[in-house]
């Protein structure tokens, strides 16, 4: 993981001197921090693959507003054939938090999810709040997943693609269960209408 973190890195910071000769240009500044946006998420992503197999580091963090960031950046890269829709609290809910883990985890159910639907369908994300604990509940309108398959889809190597290997909801599963001692689950699925993951961790 720290080799393929050096990997990224180096053409990384390439492409951040790219971008200061692009703003000497007088390219058009919206393009300009579209660049930019792309360039730190690829330091995220540089970031994500250095702590795995390390533990990471949790702050106490506001959930709502992560899960929003998250939320707004893959709706801006993701096809006009997704209706998007986000729906939480109006409060701050907090946790203790990897923001860089939780973000990616977020990432991958979304896109497992687009992936379900073909590329066109309603993905939602909903945060949900009780005394003690947040539910963030990724859905989509998707082929959905047969009941005895709702465990065995977090395991290593499962994948129902013809390409990959099966390692995103299992890192998911080890990033929320493990490294923030919460849980992730299907809650609920219906083959041909559509399949709902949920996140739950503890409140401060």
């Amino acid at each position: 993981m720290v080799w393929k973190a050096h990997q990224i890195g180096t053409p990384l910071s390439s492409l951040i001197g790219w971008t200061e000769i692009l703003k000497m240009e007088n390219v058009n500044p919206d393009h300009i921090i579209e660049i930019e946006k792309d360039i730190d998420r690829l330091q995220t992503i540089t970031d994500r693959f250095s702590k795995i197999g390390s533990i990471p580091t949790l702050k106490n963090t506001d959930i709502v507003t992560e899960t929003q960031e998250s939320y707004n950046y893959l709706k801006a890269r993701s096809s006009k054939l997704i209706d998007f829709e986000f729906v939480s609290p109006n409060e701050t809910i907090h946790v203790n938090l990897n923001a860089q883990l939780y973000s990616w985890t977020i990432e991958n159910l979304v896109k497992n999810a687009i992936d379900a639907m073909k590329g066109k369908g309603q993905l939602k994300i909903e945060v949900l709040a009780n005394d003690k604990f947040v539910h963030i509940r990724v859905s989509d309108s998707g082929k959905g997943i047969p009941k005895h398959l709702f465990k065995k889809i977090f395991e290593p190597g499962y994948t129902s693609k013809k390409r990959g290997w099966g390692l995103g909801l299992s890192l998911a599963k080890r990033i929320i269960e493990d490294y923030h001692n919460g849980r992730i689950k299907v809650v609920s699925s219906e083959i041909d209408k559509g399949t709902t993951i949920q996140i739950s961790l503890k409140q401060l």
